[in-house]
């Protein structure tokens, strides 16, 4: 049985969804060995999330990134949280919504992601801080993969 666990630190260029599934499986190299187990990621912030979505067509990102900006506007006077700027409820909105952890099966040594997934950072701040994402890695290298 393999247990690992790793940081993952990423800086989003910009507010928006950033497809970060290579440097996740870069963080985690020892994925390789693994033929069944589980990897979760935690982000230690609660103004960014994480998602899994399609990662081949941008406008995916796009049109989720739009509506959650109309779900959660910035600077909305309705907010009685506005100690760190205009972005900063809606923000923890967002990601209440999209949530900060996920779990992604092992299989075969590598993550069990559809054809189509991606595993995103979904970055809600407009001034975007270095964000820390702890991997977690469980599983064993002799199991059966049917």
């Amino acid at each position: 049985m393999v247990w690992l666990q790793t940081q993952l630190q990423v800086r989003a260029p910009v507010t928006g969804l950033h497809l970060i599934t290579d440097a996740v499986r870069a963080a985690v190299p020892q994925i390789r060995g693994v033929q069944v187990g589980l990897l979760h990621l935690f982000l230690q912030h609660s103004s960014a999330g994480l998602a899994i979505n399609e990662n081949a067509d941008p406008d995916v990102r796009a049109d989720l990134n739009d509506w959650l900006r109309r779900v959660a506007p910035d600077a909305d006077p309705r907010y009685r949280h506005q100690e760190e700027g205009p972005d900063d409820m809606s923000a923890h909105i967002k990601s209440a919504l999209t949530g900060v952890s996920l779990s992604v099966p092992v299989r075969g040594g590598g993550l069990a992601l559809g054809a189509w997934q991606g595993v995103y950072l979904c970055e809600f701040r407009a001034s975007p801080p270095l964000r820390t994402i702890v991997l977690t890695l469980v599983g064993t290298a002799g199991a059966a993969v049917d």
